[in-house]
C-alpha cells in the first residue's frame, strides 16, 4: 500500500492559514467566550494616584451593595498566605553582586505605585453589581510625590521600602580600556543622544482570566491568555500560591495578541484564584481598554547615547554606549534585562567593530511596569546603532551606504564571532543591503526628491541594516498517531496570532508525508504540554521545529521496525522516504498510515517497544540563530504642517529556509507596522506633575491604521541557518528591528535636506507634526 501524498502543503509552500476561517467568522474561542453562565464577575478597584499611601480601606459599603458576593483586599491575601510575584531574572551588577528586585504584591495594602494599580477586587453576581461594589469601596489616600521619568527617579526618595534608591541596577559589558584607546586614536567620533519612548502593547484582546477551584481534587484551573503556560504557572504555584505544580492547571485558548506582555503572571490572576477557592465558584474578569492602557506592562522607554569612533578610512573602530531604562514601578518578566543581558548583545550589529563598552542603568518610577515588547532590547539596539551610523555618515560627508559597505561583516567571514561574543553562523549582510537598495530604487530617489520639492514637500530616504539573536532556549513537542493515521501535535508554545496550526502541520507533512488535513495541533494546556518554554524570543519555529524534526526521526526509526514486520523483511533493509517505508532495491512498500495502524497490534510491534506510534522531544537550543535584513523607507514631509507621510517601504530579509512565505510576510509586516507606529504615532504620556496617564484610550493613543502605510515591497534571501536541521531563522521580532531605524533615518534625511541642524537629529519618538514643524523652524 502506498499512501504518500503530493507535498503541495510542504515546506516552502504559501499555504493559507488554517486558523483563519474560524477566526474570521467569529468562531474563535477566547477567554471571555468560554466562561460558564454561572460564573461570578470580578471588577478591580484601581489607584487613581501615581503614588499614594493607603491610609484606610473600608470594604463594608461594597459588601453591602446588592449583588456583591465578596470583596478581596491586600490584607485578605496576606492573611491567606498569598505571596508576591517576584522577578526571577538572574544577572550580576557591576559591583559583582546579584541584582535585587522589589517584590510585587497582588493587591498592595500599604502603598500604590502607579495609576491603575489594583488595590482591591469586588466579586458580584453580575458585572453591573461588581462595578457598583467597586465604586462603593471607600479608600482614604495620602498622595505622595509621583516619580515620572529617569531624571526624576535619580533624585526622588525610594518608592520601595528596603531599597536605598530607585536605581535597580548598574551594569556594564565590554572592554572599557580598549574602547577608550580606540576613541583617543580616532580620526572621527560621533555621539548621538537617543530617546526611545514608551509604547502601549495594545493587543486586540485585552487581558482576561477565568479562575475555578475543584474542592474534590484540591486544585485550581485558570483559563488565561498567555504566550505559554509555563512561566505564569511557575510564578503562581511557586511564589504567589505556594502550592506544588500539580495544584494548578492553566489552559490558554485562542489569544488575541501578546507581543511579550502576556508571557508572565499578573496580580489579577492571584486575586481571581483566591476568590474562586474562597467562594467555591468560578470567577471571571476581562479588562476594559482603559484598564489595559493603565495596568498592562508597557514596552521600550529608554535613553541611550551611542558613540562611534572611526579611523581615516571610515572604519568603525569602537562603539561606546550609555543605556538607561525606565522600568516602571516594579521589575517584571524580562523588563530589567532589556538593557543588560538583552539588547547589549548586539551593540556592534552586523559590523566588524572590534571593541565596545556598554554601561547600563535601570530605574524605578511610578508608572506601569515595563516588560518585553516584540524584540526586548534587540530592536532598540538596532535602532540606536543604525541612527548613529547615519549620523556618522552625515558628519564625515559620506554616503551612508558606502559607510556600511566598509564595515559590514563580509559573507566570506562566516561563521563570524562578534566583539560581543555572538557567533553569526550564516548571512550576507552586504548582499542583502544591496538587494534592498536596488529593490527600493535608491538610484532614482534624487528625481523623486526633486519632484516632491516642486509640490512644496520634503522627501527623505532612510534605511537600516540589522542582525539579531533569535530562537534559543527550549520548547516541548509531542507527535502521536491514532489508529486511523491521524496525527496530534502537542506544543508547549502558544499561538497569540502566529500560524502554529498551519506551519507545524506543514513541517510534519513535509517530513513524514502525513496528509496535511489530518494533522491537528494542540497547545495551551499545562496538564498536556508539561513544563517547557512558550512563545517568545522568535523561538517557536526554530526550537519547536527542531523538536518536531526529532520526533519525526524517532517515528521513522520505530516505523521501520513495524514496516519490516509487515513486509517480512529485515529492519536493515527498510528505507524511510517521507512516510513511505520501502524494501531497498524493490518497489515493495507500506505507507505511514498502515504502519500507524499496525503499531497498535502487539504482533507487529517489537517486544521492547510500546504500542502506538508516537514520540516526544524537549530540545534546548543553546545557541541563537541570526535573522538579518535591510529595510528602506521613504517619507514626505509637509513643511506647512509638519505631517509626515510614509510613501514607500521596502524590506529584504534573510530568515534562512522559509517554511511558508505567505505567513512569514504577515508576521514581518506586523512587526514593521509596530515599528513605524512607534516612530510616527505612538506614545504613552504621563503628566509629570500628577503621574496621570494622558493616553489611556484610543482617542488619545494613536495606533497605525491601514492608510498610514503604503504597500510593502518585499523579498527574501534564503541562506540556511547552520545551527538547526531545518535551516530556519526567527522572524517574529525582525520587523521592528528593521522599521524603527529605516523610518527614523528617512525622517532625518528629509529634515537634513531642509537645513535642520545635525544636533537636532534624530527627533524624539514619535515624530509628531508639532515636533517636525518646530524642527523645521529651528526648534522655535
Amino acid at each position: 500500500m502506498h499512501d504518500t501524498v503530493p507535498l503541495r502543503f510542504g515546506i516552502g509552500q504559501p499555504v493559507r492559514r488554517t486558523e483563519d476561517p474560524r477566526l474570521l467568522r467569529g468562531r474563535g474561542r477566547f477567554v471571555d467566550d468560554l466562561a460558564p453562565r454561572e460564573a461570578l464577575h470580578a471588577v478591580f478597584v484601581r489607584s487613581p494616584h501615581a503614588h499614594a499611601r493607603i491610609v484606610s480601606l473600608d470594604a463594608g459599603p461594597a459588601r453591602a451593595t446588592p449583588g456583591v458576593v465578596a470583596v478581596v483586599t491586600g490584607a485578605d491575601l496576606r492573611a491567606a498566605g498569598r505571596g508576591a510575584l517576584p522577578c526571577r531574572l538572574s544577572y550580576t551588577g557591576d559591583d559583582g553582586k546579584p541584582v535585587r528586585f522589589p517584590p510585587r504584591l497582588a493587591l498592595p495594602h500599604e502603598r500604590a505605585r502607579f495609576v491603575g494599580e489594583a488595590v482591591a477586587m469586588v466579586v458580584g453576581e453580575t458585572l453591573a453589581a461588581a462595578r457598583d461594589g467597586a465604586e462603593a469601596v471607600a479608600i482614604d489616600w495620602e498622595p505622595l510625590d509621583p516619580v515620572i521619568g529617569i531624571a526624576a527617579a535619580r533624585q526622588a526618595a525610594p518608592i520601595h521600602e528596603g531599597f536605598p534608591g530607585n536605581r535597580v541596577h548598574r551594569w556594564q559589558a565590554g572592554d572599557a580600556a580598549a574602547t577608550g584607546r580606540a576613541f583617543a586614536a580616532a580620526a572621527h567620533t560621533v555621539s548621538v543622544p537617543i530617546r526611545i519612548n514608551r509604547v502601549s502593547v495594545a493587543p486586540l484582546e485585552t487581558r482576561g482570566a477565568l479562575a475555578s477551584w475543584d474542592g474534590a481534587l484540591g486544585r485550581w484551573t485558570l483559563l488565561a491568555a498567555t504566550q505559554g503556560t509555563t512561566e505564569a504557572h511557575g510564578e503562581l504555584t511557586r511564589d504567589a500560591l505556594g502550592v506544588p505544580p500539580q495544584g494548578l492547571r492553566i489552559v490558554t485558548p485562542d489569544v488575541g495578541g501578546g507581543f511579550g506582555m502576556k508571557n508572565h503572571a499578573y496580580p489579577e490572576h492571584v486575586a481571581l484564584l483566591h476568590a474562586a477557592q474562597m467562594l467555591g465558584a468560578p470567577v471571571r474578569w476581562q479588562a476594559e481598554r482603559t484598564e489595559a492602557f493603565t495596568a498592562d506592562s508597557a514596552g521600550r522607554d529608554h535613553e541611550i547615547t551611542v558613540e562611534l569612533a572611526l579611523d581615516a578610512e571610515a572604519r568603525i573602530t569602537a562603539t561606546r554606549w550609555t543605556w538607561t531604562a525606565d522600568l516602571g514601578a516594579y521589575c517584571v518578566g524580562f523588563g530589567p534585562a532589556i538593557n543588560t543581558i538583552g539588547g547589549p548583545r548586539i551593540v556592534v550589529g552586523p559590523y566588524t567593530i572590534p571593541t565596545f563598552h556598554v554601561r547600563s542603568e535601570g530605574y524605578l518610577t511610578t508608572t506601569a511596569p515595563i516588560d518585553a515588547y516584540r524584540g526586548a532590547g534587540k530592536p532598540e539596539a538596532a535602532y540606536a546603532l543604525e541612527v548613529a551610523v547615519d549620523a556618522a555618515a552625515a558628519a564625515i560627508g559620506m554616503d551612508p551606504a558606502e559607510l556600511r559597505r566598509r564595515n559590514l561583516v563580509p559573507a566570506s567571514a562566516m561563521p563570524y564571532r562578534s566583539a560581543t561574543g555572538q557567533t553569526y553562523d550564516s548571512g550576507d549582510f552586504a548582499g542583502v543591503m544591496e538587494r534592498a537598495l536596488e529593490l527600493a530604487d535608491r538610484a532614482g530617489f534624487a528625481a523623486r526628491r526633486r519632484e516632491a520639492e516642486t509640490r512644496g514637500m520634503r522627501r527623505g530616504l532612510g534605511f537600516g541594516v540589522y542582525v539579531e539573536p533569535s530562537g534559543f532556549r527550549d520548547n516541548r513537542v509531542q507527535v502521536a498517531f491514532d489508529r486511523a493515521g491521524g496525527v496530534t501535535v502537542t506544543l508547549s508554545a502558544v499561538s497569540n496570532g502566529q500560524p502554529h496550526e498551519t506551519v507545524f502541520a506543514q513541517i510534519l507533512h513535509d517530513r513524514l508525508g502525513v496528509p496535511f488535513e489530518r494533522i491537528r495541533v494542540v497547545q495551551g494546556d499545562s496538564d498536556v504540554t508539561g513544563y517547557a518554554s512558550g512563545t517568545a524570543g522568535s523561538r517557536t519555529l526554530t526550537v519547536t521545529g527542531v523538536g518536531l524534526w526529532r520526533c519525526a526521526e524517532a517515528i521513522e526509526a520505530k516505523g521501520r521496525k513495524i514496516a519490516a514486520n509487515l513486509l517480512e523483511a529485515a529492519v536493515e533493509d527498510i528505507v524511510a522516504e517521507r512516510g513511505r517505508f520501502r524494501i531497498a532495491g524493490t518497489d515493495r512498500a507500506v505507507g505511514i498510515t498502515e504502519v500507524a495502524a499496525a503499531a497498535w497490534d502487539p504482533a507487529m510491534v517489537p517486544e521492547d517497544e510500546s504500542l502506538g506510534l508516537e514520540a516526544a522531544a524537549h530540545p534546548t537550543q543553546r545557541v541563537p540563530n541570526y535573522p538579518n535584513g535591510c529595510h528602506v523607507a521613504e517619507v514626505e514631509i509637509d513643511p506647512a504642517t509638519g505631517v509626515v507621510r510614509l510613501v514607500r517601504y521596502t524590506a529584504v530579509n534573510d530568515f534562512g529556509v522559509v517554511v511558508n512565505p505567505l505567513t512569514l510576510r504577515g508576521q514581518v509586516t506586523g512587526g514593521i507596522v509596530q515599528g513605524v507606529g512607534q516612530i510616527l504615532l505612538e506614545d504613552m504620556v504621563y503628566d509629570p506633575e500628577t503621574g496621570q496617564t494622558a493616553t489611556a484610550s484610543f482617542m488619545d493613543y494613536a495606533l497605525p491604521r491601514a492608510d498610514d502605510l503604503p504597500d510593502i515591497d518585499w523579498a527574501t534571501v534564503e541562506i540556511p541557518c547552520a545551527t538547526n536541521p531545518l535551516g530556519v531563522k526567527g522572524c517574529g521580532e525582525a520587523g521592528c528591528a528593521g522599521s524603527l531605524p529605516a523610518t527614523m533615518n528617512a525622517v532625518s534625511d528629509a529634515l537634513r535636506s531642509a537645513g535642520v541642524a545635525a544636533d537636532a537629529l534624530p527627533l524624539p519618538m514619535p515624530c509628531t507634526p508639532e515636533r517636525v514643524w518646530r524642527a523645521l523652524r529651528g526648534g522655535a
